[in-house]
């Protein structure tokens, strides 16, 4: 059918045309679900068979320079909806080459899969906001292993692809391998360094022709450049370069897209266990997850948190892709074999951008020597990084724990923040075991602290959670005086528990005072004290830089969603909220955030799809009760909504988190504030950012606003655009 705006396309709304080429229309739409923007590419009705081509083609390929492909229908496929420009030249030779190693890394990726583009020209690249490259339309691409095919199929006459950056044995219709594509690479290259494209004319027929017999005009860029573009442009495949990964690597080798000053960084993935005994595995995890805390403490080194380093676990990825993934320039990777008394553990120190090996080194030792191979291993890594340690490098901890108990810590870590009762039930576990076999080791009590943080999620009543919170961080910082876990939690009871927000501050700068900062660290600051108090900028950066050591968090991709929404980045806000879930679908807290606000905008379909997820996920939670409450209220099933609102009966802890949330969905806010004063009665400790804060603006539209807002004890900033945001001294 035709599309017009407005139209539905099952749950997408077409919002405005993007572009119409010879296969089809692609639109602008939203997701009515995510609320996510998407392109629809729409097939004219007689290219049936090439679309279901494409779609299997998208399918195949994940990167992150190559649009993805999140849904496919009849005749239309759903796909990233890019935002950028095409590149366009003449650019400097140091920007030219940084996009260049862009396309070259998505063209990589296809080919590995024997996938040609068959259409590389600037119109298929875009330049996004950020800088990124995106390689679109794969429409054109074609299976490199379907050999019988005739690689010349015309439409509406022409050959396919377009004449300036077809191949010559491509022009003449002669079969065709990956040395076109670098042909077709080559010219898109002369056009960005130079602003001209290699080859010109006034009709198709004389541009195929300078493309079969003609020279480019010489390029005016350096000699490296001007001999790889030469390279690229052969006439005769066998003179190109034989792959995009040869050409790949030539394009590293000029180095303008790698400035001198560029902040090493490093990803530490879990070691292999090699050993027979599979509970060996936490030794293995908890060696790497040493190094970690050692090589933080390198100056100019950057190091991804164990959290996203860790999710690449058993999985067999390639070593530069999990290096574009976490954005870092060298991986360290492993294996630890433990027989008796006695461990040999391999290391081998990756350059990300080629994947050579940088370092690599065998240590065989006793186990009670673990901890001064720790320090050994992480000494040569700095080393082989041409960075300074210290004269002494730093201990790990003021306190060496306890080997058992350390791997008891680590396996708490594997339970943390997933919000779930048999997660926090595990996680406890493992805190009180790993405090039981080493009383002086300092970070078990914050984590217990955090676990009874946690558990006010779950219906543990604040003023049985938060004194025994506080209580555990005091213990910690008997054991630390300069723990910065230990002064974050503390400064997460003084806000949350206590409403003492000068204390707060003044414990959050005790936790941040010193590089590094904890990435979780930075989370709590971000979401436990600047966001609630309205300083929402520098929330936003923190949780940003919180991201930069653990980009794969979904709870800190949460408390940006938040953040983002208080600054009124509504776009920028769903697409977090929507990374929330895809990074983790069973992170019920996810899924609730993103009802709330569909139901808020009242999109009913979509909201009953997320309240119905996360009470699947966790049916006791007032969070999920009440939204799920709210849509069957809006829905007029009153008794249901009751009997559902009945579970968390009024005077019980978490009831009136229950009904706000309820009468939110409901647009009932008068009601719903009535109940948020209730709910700060209680001390919720995660109320002001989890519920408050998201859902400001429609709470103040209620005349208890005001008064409401002197139960937070936070200073009068009602008139302003933020709401809850005190002034700063």
């Amino acid at each position: 059918m035709s599309l017009s705006i407005g139209d539905k396309l099952g749950p997408y709304e077409i919002l405005a045309p993007i572009g119409a080429g010879g296969m089809g229309e692609v639109w602008k739409a939203r997701d009515t679900r995510l609320d996510r923007i998407v392109a629809i590419k729409q097939l004219k009705g007689q290219h049936t068979a090439r679309f279901e081509q494409e779609a299997r083609v998208i399918a195949a390929l994940n990167h992150p320079h190559i649009c993805q492909l999140y849904d496919i229908g009849p005749d239309y496929l759903v796909l990233e909806y890019v935002e950028g420009e095409p590149p366009k030249g003449p650019l400097p030779p140091a920007e030219a080459v940084r996009l260049a190693l862009e396309i070259a890394g998505a063209l990589e990726e296809a080919h590995r899969r024997g996938i040609l583009h068959r259409d590389l020209k600037p119109a298929n690249i875009l330049v996004t906001k950020r800088g990124g490259v995106k390689l679109l339309d794969f429409g054109l691409a074609k299976l490199m292993a379907d050999a019988d095919t005739d690689v010349t199929q015309t439409m509406e006459g022409t050959v396919l692809g377009t004449a300036a950056y077809m191949a010559p044995e491509q022009a003449e219709g002669k079969p065709v391998d990956a040395r076109a594509e670098i042909f077709s690479f080559g010219a898109v290259l002369y056009e960005i360094l130079s602003g001209n494209r290699a080859f010109r004319g006034n009709s198709t027929g004389t541009v195929l022709s300078a493309v079969l017999r003609d020279d480019p005009a010489p390029l005016q860029t350096t000699t490296d450049l001007q001999r790889i573009v030469a390279r690229c442009l052969s006439k005769q495949p066998q003179d190109r370069f034989p792959s995009v990964t040869d050409l790949r690597v030539a394009l590293e080798q000029v180095g303008a897209s790698k400035p001198a000053d560029q902040k090493p960084s490093i990803a530490v993935l879990p070691f292999a266990n090699m050993s027979r005994d599979a509970d060996d595995e936490y030794f293995s995890d908890g060696l790497a997850e040493e190094i970690i805390n050692a090589l933080v403490k390198v100056p100019g080194l950057r190091v991804i948190a164990r959290t996203s380093a860790f999710a690449f676990k058993g999985q067999n990825t390639d070593i530069r892709k999990i290096a574009e993934t976490l954005g870092v320039t060298n991986i360290l990777e492993g294996s630890v074999r433990r027989a008796g008394n006695r461990i040999r553990v391999t290391a081998q120190l990756i350059t990300a951008a080629d994947g050579s090996h940088l370092w690599s080194e065998r240590y065989d030792r006793q186990m009670e020597d673990i901890f001064a191979v720790q320090d050994e291993i992480s000494a040569a890594i700095a080393s082989a990084l041409k960075l300074k340690l210290s004269p002494e490098p730093t201990a790990l901890h003021r306190h060496q724990p306890n080997l058992q108990a350390y791997e008891a810590y680590l396996r708490y870590r594997q339970y943390q923040w997933s919000l779930t009762p048999e997660s926090l039930r595990r996680s406890r576990e493992c805190l009180e075991q790993a405090i039981a076999l080493d009383p002086e080791f300092a970070l078990p009590y914050v984590g217990l602290a955090d676990h009874h943080l946690s558990q006010t999620w779950v219906g543990m009543p604040p003023d049985e959670a938060m004194p025994r919170a506080r209580k555990l961080a005091q213990r910690a910082l008997e054991l630390d005086p300069d723990l910065p876990e230990a002064h974050g939690m503390l400064g997460i009871v003084a806000g949350q528990y206590d409403l003492d927000w000068k204390e707060a501050e003044r414990r959050f700068r005790l936790a941040t005072a010193r590089d590094p900062v904890p990435w979780h660290v930075r989370a709590w600051y971000s979401c436990f004290y600047l966001l609630p108090v309205g300083r929402l900028e520098e929330a936003r950066q923190e949780a940003e830089r919180a991201l930069e050591d653990n980009p794969l968090s979904q709870m800190v991709y949460w408390c940006l969603a938040i953040t983002l929404e208080g600054l009124g980045l509504e776009r920028e806000a769903r697409a977090a909220e929507g990374k929330v879930v895809e990074l983790d679908p069973q992170f019920w807290l996810g899924w609730w955030l993103l009802g709330m606000h569909q139901g808020i905008r009242g999109r009913r379909a979509d909201v009953r799809d997320c309240a119905e997820k996360a009470f699947a996920i966790f049916p006791s939670s007032p969070n999920n009760i009440g939204l799920l409450a709210g849509v069957l209220r809006s829905e007029g099933e009153t008794a249901r909504a009751e009997a559902l609102l009945a579970q968390s009966p009024a005077g019980s802890y978490g009831a009136p988190v229950a009904r706000v949330c309820c009468y939110l969905v409901c647009d009932e806010i008068d009601a719903a504030l009535e109940w948020a004063g209730k709910a700060v009665g209680e001390r919720n400790p995660t109320f002001i950012q989890s519920v408050i804060r998201p859902f400001e603006k429609v709470l103040r539209k209620s005349p208890g606003w005001p008064a409401f807002l002197k139960k937070l004890n936070l200073p009068e900033a009602s008139a302003s655009s933020s709401g809850l945001s005190p002034a700063r001294k």
